[in-house]
């Protein structure tokens, strides 16, 4: 089953940079507060998970949420996160760093979106981390 969430190098080498410094570590894609559209990094338990926030995945070993009403726009795409030069406006893990991360996405095709389809949606809210990965 393809993955609804991805990483570029670069974008997996600050995380791991990122939860060296910081511990456990929790994404949230962003629905334009703040940030715009930016994926936000939090040490985990420092963002508040709600019950309609989807779980798309782990990225480097961090669980990676969207929110409930734009995984519905979003859910024939799949986040390929990346880092790029640059300050966002943000309370993001990777500010201080002088980077920003940034979310990229790709069409899924026919078939990878008939295979996501059969798998069913994804686990929702704070308890979905209980449920194993997507």
């Amino acid at each position: 089953m393809p993955a609804r969430v991805v990483v570029t190098p670069d974008a997996a080498a600050l995380i791991q940079r990122l939860r060296s410094q910081h511990g456990p570590l929790v994404f949230h894609q962003s629905g334009g507060c703040c940030d715009g559209s930016a994926p936000m990094c939090y040490k985990q338990g420092e963002f508040r998970i709600g019950s309609h926030d989807v779980l798309l995945g782990r990225i480097e070993g961090c669980p990676f949420y969207i929110g409930g009403a734009q995984f519905e726009l979003w859910s024939h795409t799949q986040l390929i996160i990346d880092v790029v030069p640059g300050r966002g406006a943000s309370f993001s893990l990777e500010i201080p760093e002088g980077v920003r991360f940034l979310t990229r996405g790709r069409v899924f095709s026919d078939e990878e979106t008939t295979e996501l389809e059969a798998a069913g949606p994804p686990p929702t809210g704070p308890e979905a981390l209980d449920q194993g990965d997507p």
